[in-house]
């Protein structure tokens, strides 16, 4: 049985219908339809935030830490081109948002009216698909095609443009189960002959790894289990790129590390060592290639991934598998099983020693010295003392990004929400609001240095509105901390505009909000201040002073490979370089 509504109805029926709980958004004139219609019931939470891009970005926070899609309403012109930066950040990351746009009425579109912009137009390139709905009576179903495409296949956002006499006119409303998807159906299964080469190499492989992304935990639970499983049941190492942390625990036997232009350095030797490369759900992107063409330069190359324009698309593979995450490694266990769950036990316990071997160079060690607070010793207390809690983890981007994901530990998937792809500074504070929206419970924190915190401060207004308990941890440096440090290292310490001379303070800012501000400079007052932190129901801007020229190592070099790093000089090898670095 049909029935008719409003377009404006239409937009809030399918939302509901698609078991939205929450939505981000800023209204406007071209959107004030929906936003009464929105008015007018009690089964959808809208969280006011304070700037579109902040919409987005909790929007982002809140998919990454439920699997479940973000939505955001926006009103038109400015409004929608304000998300731009958001929904470029989520199609880089594949997060599944569902942006839905105002538009000016459709007779007066192309006319330069008031707000208007071709929304559609600047955000084809940056949506995984996008609509502008033109007719009320096919609104229902493109927003159901909508939701469809975004959590389908290779996750990512999507945009609805609908113009004000779309929501004004009236039309049939059609029900979920009857909209139109199946012209959008990506491949799932493996291919078994793929499957079945590939386990016949990991059975006699000497070096093999596990290099894994983001995808296996946009695949779902099962995925990270199924993992798991099968790292213990053959014992051969596991590495992640930054998306990836938490699909495989921190604390695991065979964890070896983040790796990349800031990963481990044993990470980065196995990578670049080893002889069979199991790529599950990572793109091959170029903070973890480093240079392409001596990128691990003799080994076999598995790639599984759902987006078919993933493979081949950087680097060349010898086995290619297209097919969900779970999927695909569960016919992997399968048919290793069902060959008799071989692996070349003597030559992976040789590996394994000479990755101990790696392991004992210590890239991370740092010396704590003086009553400066070293950033890598503030990110290990926070670990030490927030380890037991409940805890998500948000970060902006620059070093404190890097430190975060070198000395926090991920045993979870859905922990840990950064930017990677895109590096957007300011994604952190929304995209914590929208963690906390989804887990109001736990503990969530955003670790953010004072440059990238301060682009999208505004949001504490959201923050103290929604009484989110939100804890800002800045690591203060009073620098653009990664910008500076290339300077450092690349550009012969010419520091061009990589500072602030006007930075707030902090504690009086977050008490202008009403909310705690927390202010450490001595790091033995560090501990007694994070449990301050802590012990506090509210929003907290914690503000830590931090060394500022301290560099982010190990660190690959532009154009080096993996096996040429940059390691700290409290790291076991002798220096070799300067400027606080040793060049192994």
């Amino acid at each position: 049985m049909t029935r008719q509504m409003t377009g404006a109805k239409m937009v809030v029926q399918a939302l509901k219908d698609q078991g939205v709980e929450v939505v981000f958004g800023y209204p406007g004139g071209a959107v004030l339809p929906i936003y009464d219609e929105v008015f007018q019931q009690n089964d959808i939470r809208h969280i006011l935030v304070r700037h579109e891009q902040g919409a987005v970005h909790a929007a982002e926070g809140y998919a990454r830490s439920t699997g479940k899609p973000g939505v955001v309403l926006v009103t038109s012109g400015p409004g929608a081109t304000n998300a731009v930066t958001g929904l470029t950040d989520a199609l880089m990351d594949s997060i599944p948002i569902v942006v839905l746009t105002g538009q000016v009425p459709t007779f007066m579109i192309g006319n330069d009216a008031f707000q208007e912009a071709d929304t559609v137009g600047i955000t084809r390139p940056c949506t995984k698909h996008n609509w502008l709905v033109s007719d009320t009576s096919k609104l229902s179903e493109t927003l159901h095609q909508a939701f469809h495409v975004a959590t389908t296949g290779r996750p990512g956002p999507v945009l609805v443009d609908i113009p004000k006499d779309v929501q004004f006119a009236s039309a049939d409303y059609t029900a979920p189960t009857k909209a139109r998807t199946s012209h959008y159906a990506p491949q799932v299964k493996g291919d078994m002959e793929a499957i079945t080469e590939l386990v016949a190499a990991l059975e006699t492989a000497k070096r093999p790894v596990f290099y894994t992304g983001g995808g296996v935990i946009n695949s779902g639970p099962a995925a990270s289990q199924l993992l798991r499983e099968l790292v213990e049941a053959t014992g051969i190492p596991i590495t992640s790129t930054l998306m990836g942390l938490g699909a495989y625990p921190a604390n695991g036997e065979r964890w070896i590390g983040m790796l990349g232009m800031h990963g481990l350095y044993e990470a980065n030797m196995v990578m670049h060592d080893c002889d069979l490369m199991i790529n599950i759900g990572a793109r091959f992107d170029d903070r973890i290639t480093g240079r392409v063409d001596a990128f691990s330069p003799n080994s076999i190359k598995a790639h599984i991934d759902i987006d078919p324009s993933s493979i081949n698309k950087v680097i060349k593979t010898d086995i290619p598998i297209i097919g969900d995450i779970a999927h695909v490694l569960e016919d992997i266990l399968k048919v290793w099983k069902s060959r008799g769950r071989k692996v070349n036990r003597e030559a992976i316990a040789k590996w394994w020693a000479k990755i101990e071997d790696w392991k004992k160079v210590d890239c991370l060690a740092f010396k704590q010295n003086g009553k400066v607070i070293k950033p890598q010793y503030a990110l290990s207390r926070l670990e030490a003392l927030t380890k037991d809690h409940d805890r998500y983890i948000c970060t902006e981007v620059g070093q404190h990004q890097m430190w975060a994901a070198q000395y926090l530990g991920f045993n979870d998937p859905h922990r840990w929400m950064t930017s990677g792809g895109l590096g957007t500074m300011g994604y952190g504070f929304p995209a914590s609001i929208g963690v906390q929206m989804a887990h109001p419970d736990s503990l969530v924190i955003n670790v953010a240095g004072e440059a990238s915190w301060l682009m999208n401060m505004q949001e504490m207004g959201t923050a103290m509105q929604y009484h989110l308990p939100v804890k800002q941890f800045i690591l203060n440096n009073e620098r653009l901390g990664m910008v500076r440090q290339w300077q450092e290292l690349l550009h012969g310490e010419r520091y061009s505009s990589s500072w602030s001379e006007a930075l707030p303070d902090f504690v009086k800012l977050a008490e202008a909000f009403g909310a705690k501000g927390i202010i450490c400079k001595d790091p033995d007052d560090l501990d007694d201040a994070i449990m301050e932190m802590l012990n506090y129901d509210g929003p907290v801007i914690f503000d830590c002073l931090v060394e500022k020229h301290e560099n982010c190592f190990p660190m690959i070099p532009s154009g080096e490979p993996h096996n040429k790093m940059l390691l700290g000089e409290a790291s076991t090898k002798d220096a070799i370089g300067s400027k606080g670095a040793v060049m192994v």
